[in-house]
């Protein structure tokens, strides 16, 4: 955690958080007709996310307001998959078995985060023999019939993750589209049904209300038509909600709302709830570059823009459920994509480095709040 470390003065790990006595966060979200509230933890080291695991205070702010888990690196092919031949469960075993014995829902994330740069790298250098397209198959079928055979305690499983380019609209060129083509995706979801029968199926992405996301919205539309139209078990689009101003990767956001962006994000929405889709935030955290080095006023326009988004995303009777990409703001993966110009520790989650609830975390409660009443 050396980037949280020379960004803030972190307090030192199982210090006790101080919690609203109001209703959690889950709670809430259950009384407005969700299925709850939850977060991602983890306990893979090198990403101050992962980290989060291994520290009381954000484990004790999971148990008061979650209701739903995810682990957020532990279930990837990347942690999951040393060599072609082994599997390593230790670290996913480890966090599922936590959010179990807290009475916690589990989701999977994720069985096939389809892009090259997010797999293992002996997998893009490895020799598929004289029939690559079928020993391309076996392997994923493979992989994704054993981690589900393994986690039967998983409730929902994030099957493809971010599989269309933002910049194209395409789907991506990996070492499975290399042999496979498309039918890359529908294996992956055929095999996750059978070894899976009873969990909810999603495909995740990052897709957001600008200009330059158009494509992307444009093409993650079009693959969900191309699942609906080969019968695919696919219940639930993940918007990942990554929201705010900055660049995460290849997308771009701003700290506006307005009318006309969400409109445009809701024509999107629409259509994808319009063939059936029901909808689930995924990973929702708030990004702030260029907000003002005050805390105070940092912490107003983020919570405005949580209030802002919550609330619209909460219109959709189709939403399932709202999770978190981290509680605490000095766990957040937002910290290892850049530092702020002033050097300061960014606040993108619902609690600061001293385990307080801050206004982002009051703006959430008070969306779940006015989703009831209406």
């Amino acid at each position: 955690m050396g980037l949280v470390a020379a960004a803030s003065a972190a307090p030192a790990l199982g210090k006790s958080p101080s919690m609203p006595a109001d209703p959690s966060l889950d709670a809430l979200a259950k009384a407005a007709g969700l299925l709850g509230f939850g977060s991602c933890i983890g306990s893979t080291p090198s990403t101050s996310v992962s980290g989060s695991f291994d520290d009381e205070g954000v484990r004790a702010i999971h148990r008061k307001e979650c209701g739903i888990l995810v682990p957020s690196n532990e279930l990837k092919w990347t942690v999951l998959r040393p060599d072609a031949k082994v599997f390593a469960f230790e670290r996913g075993d480890r966090v599922v078995q936590w959010g179990v014995e807290n009475g916690m829902k589990v989701r999977g994330h994720t069985l096939l985060w389809h892009r090259n740069d997010r797999m293992p790298k002996w997998l893009l250098n490895y020799d598929f023999g004289a029939r690559p397209a079928s020993e391309a198959e076996r392997m994923l079928r493979e992989h994704i019939t054993t981690v589900c055979t393994r986690y039967k305690q998983i409730f929902t499983w994030d099957v493809v993750n971010e599989t269309v380019d933002p910049k194209t609209g395409k789907l991506r060129d990996t070492v499975f589209s290399r042999y496979l083509g498309p039918a890359a995706i529908e294996i992956a979801f055929d095999a996750a049904h059978k070894a899976a029968p009873g969990a909810i199926l999603v495909y995740n992405d990052f897709m957001t209300w600008t200009e330059d996301s158009e494509r992307h919205c444009d093409g993650v539309l079009e693959l969900l038509s191309s699942l609906r139209a080969a019968r695919l078990p696919v219940e639930v689009l993940g918007v990942q909600a990554h929201i705010g101003d900055g660049r995460r990767g290849e997308v771009g956001g701003n700290m506006a709302f307005n009318d006309r962006q969400q409109a445009r994000f809701k024509l999107f929405l629409d259509s994808a709830v319009g063939m059936g889709y029901r909808l689930a935030i995924t990973e929702f955290d708030v990004s702030e570059d260029g907000t003002p080095a005050d805390v105070d006023e940092r912490d107003r326009i983020i919570a405005d823009l949580t209030r802002c988004y919550l609330e619209f995303m909460l219109r959709y009777r189709q939403l399932d459920y709202v999770m978190a990409w981290g509680m605490v703001d000095h766990h957040s993966w937002l910290q290892t994509r850049g530092p702020r110009s002033d050097g300061m520790l960014k606040r993108p989650s619902p609690y600061d480095p001293n385990y307080r609830a801050k206004p982002m975390r009051a703006a959430m409660a008070a969306s779940f709040l006015r989703a009831k009443k209406s």
